[in-house]
């Protein structure tokens, strides 16, 4: 059979609800995927295999071992490379009629409106919450509709953020949740995640963007879907449509966005692995990592799960140095970013790259 998008697309043009005119919608759309990891995977793949007209991949990261387990479209060779990239070149494999560019760099709050507000829908994929609010207020400042997807263990949240309706915008992610929470959520590489409940989320995610940019079925508005992989059930929360556009340009005012995963980290508030082996026994250690069984390649004076830390309980001794550690360096950063905001001049630093490159 000749490979042209007839035939291609023809096993979905075949739905007589979907049709030549679904298909035309997809070719002339132009979306963005902010996140290209386990959750930008599935829904970046299954939506150039739709058809999507074009597709630009966003992500500062690049391939790491543990990526593989659920970033399932990048191999091993892949390793090292920067994971935009990479996912490019496997969609225009899977589909030669996409147009598709990949950006190697990371949002932020100076440059999230100008970049974004080219595209007909944003697709957020990211596991930083700092960014997803970023994301999601944007959207609403360029008057965007939002797929958002988010992951916590054995749950997957799904929802169609900021949709225009016949009355008015649908719910965003602060109708649900008002506030950027103030301390950092654990991330999968914290508290451990299984790989299916991630493609399923993707999946779900894809299914949204279809349907809207179609006009199929009933996309999740005014809801937010939950789905627990454990015991295959579904929540549907319903939410109202509260906070308006001119309190996002207040928070917007307010807010930095900024997320210790995603930003450039201080060099000043880091300690490599071979600075701290140097010098052995001149710090005060503080592990910042949830799981209590999780062994660690050298002695800490005290532990504190990041789920439980609060900078504003948390007194140090002026004449101590300290540094703090987790598996990655990114929880650990958090933790020293708000104390040296309590402790300006303290010597407080964060083990760069975590315990699993020390």
């Amino acid at each position: 059979m000749e490979l042209n998008e007839q035939n291609l697309y023809q096993r979905q043009t075949g739905l007589k609800e979907f049709g030549e005119a679904g298909q035309k919608k997809l070719s002339q759309a132009k979306i963005v995927i902010v996140g290209c990891g386990g959750l930008g995977n599935p829904v970046a793949s299954y939506l150039a295999a739709s058809g999507i007209g074009t597709m630009h991949l966003i992500d500062f990261d690049k391939v790491e071992v543990s990526n593989l387990h659920r970033q399932v479209f990048f191999k091993t060779e892949d390793i090292g490379k920067p994971k935009a990239f990479v996912l490019a070149q496997h969609l225009r494999m899977i589909n030669p009629f996409l147009k598709v560019f990949p950006k190697t760099m990371a949002l932020t709050k100076e440059n999230a409106l100008k970049t974004l507000e080219i595209f007909d829908l944003i697709v957020d994929c990211t596991d930083s919450l700092p960014t997803k609010y970023l994301l999601n207020d944007a959207a609403i400042l360029l008057n965007k509709p939002l797929i958002y997807g988010s992951l916590y263990k054995f749950d997957g949240y799904v929802a169609t953020f900021n949709l225009k309706t016949p009355n008015g915008y649908s719910t965003n992610l602060r109708d649900f949740f008002p506030e950027i929470p103030k301390t950092q959520v654990p991330n999968c590489a914290e508290v451990g995640t299984l790989n299916p409940i991630v493609g399923i989320i993707g999946l779900m995610q894809a299914n949204e963007v279809i349907k809207v940019i179609s006009n199929l079925g009933d996309p999740l508005v005014n809801l937010l879907l939950v789905y627990n992989s454990l015991n295959n059930q579904q929540l549907k929360i319903k939410g109202k449509a509260k906070v308006n556009r001119d309190t996002i340009l207040e928070l917007w005012d307010q807010n930095t966005y900024e997320d210790a995963r995603c930003e450039v980290q201080l060099k000043d508030w880091l300690i490599t692995s071979q600075e701290m082996k140097e010098k052995k026994g001149q710090f005060h250690v503080i592990s910042v990592i949830e799981d209590p069984e999780f062994e660690l390649p050298f002695n800490v004076n005290e532990t504190i799960p990041f789920k439980q830390f609060n900078s504003e309980k948390i007194d140090l001794n002026p004449s101590k140095k300290y540094v703090f550690v987790c598996r990655k360096g990114i929880n650990s950063y958090a933790a020293t970013s708000q104390l040296k905001v309590k402790y300006p001049n303290l010597m407080i630093f964060s083990l760069e790259k975590g315990i699993e490159n020390f």
